[in-house]
């Protein structure tokens, strides 16, 4: 056990002993253990997309099979699925590598403006396929966000009296948002405070972008010169969003992109003190010797020497308030 995870763990000092437990599996398994970073593999795209979209580009991957083993080859420290994925090859793989199970999914059969997601998962579920933990999906923003806040605070009590982590997907959307909203960064700051709030231990957020969406927020970041201009700015920004970066807060790796182009972002990540990425289609739609390749450097930015330095930073900070 590292200092930096004694030091994370200290942060959630309300949890029992079987969820720090989990927790320290998660920031202890594959090639960054110790660090305190995380790279999961997410594969809940055929629910959210469609099964063409998501694995065409690369056949093998529609098998459940292949992504647990290209979880466990390239040193993840988790793999997140939904139900039918985690139960066709958890006991095959039992105990290989931690598992996450999604236990909310929507699909895109529908247009929405507003859209939803429905429970198809739960604790037991989880429990019963070994899982370390549970992730679910808010839509702040959405019609429907007050009932997701509602639905995760249920799941998220049950989860924690079993032992088990909870991960939230915060995504704005809706129709209360342009689409540059969706990742402005105050939008998406404020989307990891509310799932902070709503008591996860680990926060999934899109990268942001240097649009202020809401007239309030505009006045208040420019007042208060708020620092957003490079994306390490306001990867750091969304850090210090949850609890002066009390919390576990990673990125979505997002839809297909380059090599050149994702580094990049990983590279921003790390410099701004975000804790890791959660690489989905950017994984599994390449040939299994690319993913390796790329999860390996990713792998390598992340494990290399971290100061943490704004971490460090606000508990000095808050010792001095104590004192």
């Amino acid at each position: 056990m590292t200092q930096r995870i004694q030091e994370i763990l200290s942060w959630y000092g309300s949890d029992n002993p079987g969820t720090l437990t989990n927790l320290a599996r998660l920031l202890n398994h594959g090639k960054l253990t110790g660090t305190g970073r995380l790279v999961i593999l997410p594969v809940d795209q055929g629910f959210e997309h469609g099964p063409a979209r998501s694995f065409a580009l690369n056949p093998p991957a529609y098998d459940p099979l292949y992504h647990f083993q290209l979880a466990i080859d390239s040193g993840c420290n988790a793999y997140a699925a939904p139900l039918g994925f985690l139960e066709a090859g958890a006991r095959e793989f039992a105990g290989q590598i931690p598992l996450i199970l999604k236990v909310n999914d929507h699909d895109l059969l529908l247009n929405e403006t507003d859209p939803d997601q429905a429970i198809t998962g739960s604790v037991q579920d989880a429990l019963r396929l070994g899982c370390v933990g549970i992730g679910f999906t808010i839509y702040p923003g959405s019609s429907h966000r007050l009932e997701m806040y509602g639905q995760i605070r249920a799941l998220a009590e049950e989860a924690k009296r079993y032992g088990l982590v909870v991960i939230i997907w915060s995504y704005p959307r809706g129709a209360g948002l342009s689409k540059a909203g969706e990742t402005a960064i105050d939008v998406t700051a404020y989307a990891a405070h509310i799932a902070a709030q709503l008591g996860a231990h680990i926060i999934k957020v899109k990268l942001p972008s240097e649009h202020i969406e809401q007239d309030e927020a505009r006045k208040i970041y420019q007042a208060q010169n708020i620092p957003i201009t490079t994306l390490e700015e306001r990867v750091r920004h969304v850090v210090q969003c949850t609890f002066n970066g009390r919390r576990i807060v990673i990125f979505s790796g997002g839809a297909f992109d380059s090599d050149h182009a994702l580094l990049d972002e990983i590279h921003a990540i790390h410099a701004g003190n975000g804790f890791g990425s959660i690489i989905g289609r950017n994984s599994f739609q390449r040939s299994y010797p690319e993913a390796l390749k790329l999860l390996d450097s990713i792998t390598e930015i992340y494990s290399s020497t971290a100061t943490h330095s704004a971490n460090r930073q606000s508990n000095a900070a808050t010792t001095v308030l104590k004192q």
